[in-house]
């Protein structure tokens, strides 16, 4: 990643075949965005679509300055996507969010507003507006991941996220890895809360996701997230300088003469 922070804030959004989706994405997050008052990029990473999101993506650069589109060589998942995007983004805090308009933009100041607070704020859809079958399969796979990993979070499945650029390249990467960013930012010893936010009804494109891709690969995940939980490294060192041997080799020793033996 780059080492010079060129703007506060980088929006990065994986999109896949959300050609319907992008226009009006691109306007309502530009706009949000702008109002904040802070420097800020947005990225949207089209994970190697194959419907109108390439012509979409051309046409929405040339009428937003602020935008950079990157375009995965081969499907590589949300994850993969996510990483392409944290990997080119340059500002200091990252925003993430879904392409599918069901994220709200303007919860974004919200989450802002914890910003100094803690490292990583996510967002938490109370009133979901999905499917029975969508909300019955987080609500299971939420709770077994609260109770093995104890991540503190509702609702990890919120693609709308704010938090610092160093959680992005601290945390372990892998294909998975959006599900679980709470925990594995507080495995490397990050603070994380989280926020209520509107969530809206998909009204545009189809959604990717269905009820076997949401259980046997997460459930696979979680073991693995898991095991990583209990065998991280946690344990830090201090350098010690050569003033500090010094000024330790310079103290006074105190001794403690030898009791007298009894006769």
């Amino acid at each position: 990643m780059p080492s010079i922070h060129s703007c506060d804030l980088s929006l990065v959004c994986p999109a896949f075949n959300e050609a319907e989706n992008l226009t009006p994405l691109v306007a309502e997050w530009n706009g949000v965005l702008r109002a904040t008052g802070q420097t800020y990029e947005m990225i949207i990473v089209d994970d190697a679509s194959d419907d109108a999101t390439p012509a979409v993506l051309r046409a929405a650069v040339q009428d937003h300055s602020r935008l950079r589109v990157l375009r995965m060589s081969r499907r590589g998942g949300q994850s993969a996507a996510l990483a392409a995007g944290f990997a080119a983004a340059r500002g200091r805090w990252f925003v993430t969010s879904d392409a599918d308009l069901q994220n709200d933009p303007a919860d974004l100041p919200k989450l802002l507003e914890l910003a100094g607070e803690f490292d990583l704020i996510c967002g938490w859809r109370k009133d979901r507006q999905d499917s029975w079958t969508k909300r019955l399969t987080s609500l299971l796979a939420n709770a077994r991941r609260r109770k093995l990993l104890d991540d503190g979070v509702h609702d990890t499945g919120c693609g709308l996220k704010v938090f610092r650029r160093e959680i992005a390249t601290r945390i372990l990467h892998f294909d998975g890895m959006h599900r679980f960013l709470p925990a594995l930012a507080k495995i490397e010893g990050f603070t994380v809360t989280e926020v209520p936010v509107h969530h809206r009804p998909r009204v545009r494109g189809a959604s990717k996701y269905w009820i076997f891709n949401r259980f046997r690969k997460p459930i696979a995940d979680l073991r693995g997230v898991a095991w990583y939980r209990s065998r991280h490294l946690a344990a830090a060192a201090h350098e010690i300088t050569a003033s500090e041997v010094t000024e330790r080799t310079t103290e006074p020793v105190a001794v403690t003469p030898p009791r007298a033996q009894a006769c």
